[in-house]
């Protein structure tokens, strides 16, 4: 299958999936998110296969967040139908694969592209990554789970603060919170990620999917904060600081929040 966002390589046992939108910093839009989808989905189901990585094409970014020109004028419900549909179709449906996916986190992961490496197994960084979620200096907040997964992995008060302040950590200082597992050069990026895969594909891939499930199971409660997190998303979309951080990003100038 081609695709026209994405590049899928397979070796031995192991797949790379690679976000190829380079001169948009291989930023998401609905037409890459479908594609990831749809690859990731294919390759869960191919027998051969049995990791993924999931990196960005060059040595820029991972992914730089999402495509902001395609939800700027957006209504509530059409971004609350954006969260909801973008979790069900990604950043869900990668958490839950009974498939490792370890994310190569090759420069910026910003807003949905930090997601879109929490949403993975786990992560590795190149020492040049910047990673962050910045979307309340759009007057959002993350909607593709980044309020939820980012505690889980950093904890509450230093998730609260990336998020608050939706400034950057460098790929040391996220490797020290715990949100990636190793931080190597940009040129053994990918084969410190191939040396891990390989160390899983010895291991029973039966096995590695219930524990994924088990895993991920010890992480749910009662209340369903990606719910809350699609709701509250989803109301910004009705505010004026919503309308003036999409409009002063898209204008390249700094943001002048009413009664800021």
């Amino acid at each position: 299958m081609s695709y026209n966002t994405i590049l899928v390589t397979k070796k031995d046992v192991v797949a790379t999936v690679v976000i190829n939108r380079p001169k948009k910093l291989n930023a998401l839009n609905k037409e890459t998110i479908q594609e990831l989808h749809q690859a990731i989905s294919t390759l869960n189901d191919d027998e051969d296969v049995k990791v993924i990585v999931l990196t960005g094409s060059g040595e820029k970014a991972f992914v730089a967040g999402a495509d902001i020109s395609e939800f700027a004028d957006f209504s509530m419900e059409e971004g609350q139908k954006l969260a909801a549909k973008g979790q069900e179709l990604l950043f869900d449906f990668v958490e839950s694969m009974s498939k490792p996916v370890i994310a190569a986190v090759n420069g910026f992961a910003l807003g949905g592209g930090l997601e879109l490496a929490m949403a993975c197994h786990f992560r590795v960084a190149s020492d040049n990554a910047k990673m962050g979620l910045p979307e309340v200096s759009l007057g959002l907040i993350p909607g593709y789970g980044g309020t939820q997964r980012l505690p889980q992995l950093v904890g509450k008060g230093r998730a609260m603060e990336m998020i608050m302040t939706a400034g950057m950590i460098s790929a040391e200082q996220a490797k020290d919170y715990g949100l990636v597992n190793h931080v190597t050069s940009q040129e053994d990026l990918l084969p410190l990620c191939y040396k891990i895969a390989n160390k899983i594909c010895n291991n029973s891939s039966v096995a590695i999917s219930y524990a994924i499930k088990a895993v991920n199971a010890g992480f749910m409660n009662t209340v369903n904060g990606y719910e809350q997190e699609i709701e509250a998303f989803g109301a910004c979309f009705g505010t004026d600081d919503f309308s003036e951080g999409t409009t002063a990003f898209l204008e390249k100038r700094k943001a002048d929040f009413p009664g800021s």
